[in-house]
C-alpha cells in the first residue's frame, strides 16, 4: 500500500516538475519530467488524475507544438479515468481550433508545392522533406491531428461538455475539419461525428404506413444505425407499429451497455422531402421543419443488418418517447411530406 501511494505521488510530483520546467522554458528538464510523468501515469489514483488534468490542460498554450498533442492525450486519458472534463475542455477546444488552422495552412502549402499523397497524420518518424516543404509548425499540426481527435473525443463523450460548447466555436471547428477532409482526403470522422452529436433534441417521427406520429427527444446518439435501432425499440417494441422489434440486448448496447449485437433494420429513414436518411450518417442529417427535426419512416425496401451498438462506445445514448401525436397533428405533418424517392 505504501509503495502504491508513492507511485501515485510520483505522478503528481512529475506533473509539478513538468509545469515548472515548461513555464521556466527549460526544455531538458521538461523532457525529463515528461518521461517520468508518462511512466508513472498508469499507477496514478483517482485523486491524482483529477488533480493533474486541469493543471495540464491549463498548461497547453505554453507547451511547445511537438509535445503539445501528447499532453492533450494525457489530459483526455485523465478524463477517461474519472477527472472532471469541465475545466479541461475549453483549453482542448481552443488548441484544437488553432491546430486546425495550422492544418489548413499545411494543406494549402502542400498543394502549392506540388500536391500528391499526404503523409500519414501520425506522430513519429517522418521524412524530413515534409518539414522542409511546408514548414515545421504546419507539419507538426498535421502530424498531431490524431492526438487532438483523441483528446477532443474524451471531452465530447460527456454531455455536460457538449452542451457547454459554444455554438459558434462548434461551427468553426466543424467547418475547419470538413475543409481539411476535403483538401486532404483524411476524414477525421470520429471528431466530425462527435461535434455533430445532438443533446436534448426534439424529434417528430412519422410512420407513414400506419399514419401515426410521435414526439421524441434524443441525446448522445452518434450515428443513424444507433438511432434506427432505438426507433424500432420504442415503436415496434412498444407496440405502436408492426414490424420486427430489436431484442432487449440490441437496444441496450445502443444506450449504455457494452458490446455489439447483430440486428436487422425495421424501417427506411426518409426526409420530409423524400430523400433517404442513410444509416451511415448522423441524426444531424435529419432536416429541421417548423423548428423541430422531422423524420419519416417507410417500409424497408430490402433487408439490412448491422452490428447494433454505439459509434462512440463511451458515450451514453438515449431516445425517449414524449407523446403520441393525435390524428390532426399527424395529418398536418404528413401532408407536407413528399413521397419517398
Amino acid at each position: 500500500m505504501i509503495f502504491a501511494s508513492q507511485q501515485q505521488e510520483r505522478f503528481v510530483e512529475a506533473v509539478g516538475r513538468f509545469e515548472a520546467a515548461v513555464r521556466e522554458q527549460e526544455p531538458d528538464r521538461a523532457e525529463q519530467a515528461f518521461h517520468e510523468m508518462y511512466r508513472s501515469f498508469q499507477d496514478a489514483g483517482p485523486q491524482e488524475v483529477a488533480q493533474a488534468a486541469p493543471r495540464l490542460a491549463a498548461l497547453l498554450p505554453e507547451v511547445p507544438p511537438g509535445p503539445r498533442g501528447t499532453i492533450a492525450v494525457i489530459v483526455g486519458a485523465c478524463v477517461e479515468r474519472g477527472a472532471d472534463p469541465g475545466p479541461c475542455a475549453p483549453y482542448i477546444f481552443v488548441e484544437l481550433a488553432e491546430t486546425l488552422a495550422d492544418v489548413g495552412e499545411f494543406c494549402e502549402r502542400w498543394a502549392e508545392t506540388g500536391g500528391g499523397d499526404f503523409p500519414d497524420p501520425e506522430p513519429g518518424e517522418v521524412d524530413p522533406a515534409v518539414f522542409e516543404r511546408v514548414g515545421p509548425e504546419a507539419a507538426l499540426a498535421w502530424l498531431s491531428m490524431p492526438q487532438w481527435e483523441m483528446a477532443s473525443l474524451a471531452m465530447l463523450n460527456h454531455p455536460a461538455v457538449r452542451t457547454a460548447l459554444d455554438g459558434s466555436l462548434r461551427a468553426r471547428l466543424l467547418r475547419a475539419v470538413r475543409a481539411v477532409a476535403e483538401a486532404s482526403g483524411h476524414e477525421f470522422k470520429c471528431l466530425t461525428y462527435a461535434l455533430l452529436v445532438l443533446d436534448d433534441e426534439p424529434l417528430v417521427v412519422l410512420h407513414r404506413p400506419t399514419g401515426t406520429g410521435y414526439r421524441m427527444r434524443m441525446s448522445g446518439i452518434g450515428d443513424n444505425f444507433q438511432l434506427h435501432t432505438l426507433l424500432a425499440d420504442i415503436l415496434v417494441g412498444g407496440g405502436h407499429v408492426p414490424g420486427r422489434a430489436p431484442s432487449p440486448q440490441e437496444a441496450a448496447v445502443c444506450r449504455n451497455a457494452p458490446g455489439q449485437v447483430h440486428t436487422v433494420g425495421s424501417f427506411n429513414l426518409v426526409t420530409p422531402g423524400g430523400e433517404w436518411v442513410w444509416n451511415e450518417g448522423t441524426p444531424d442529417d435529419i432536416p429541421v421543419v417548423d423548428g423541430v427535426r422531422l423524420l419519416v419512416l417507410d417500409p424497408p425496401p430490402y433487408e439490412r443488418s448491422w452490428p447494433s451498438g454505439r459509434f462512440f462506445p463511451h458515450m451514453t445514448g438515449d431516445l425517449v418517447l414524449e407523446r403520441v401525436l393525435d390524428a390532426a397533428e399527424t395529418r398536418y405533418w404528413l401532408e407536407g411530406c413528399a413521397p419517398p424517392k
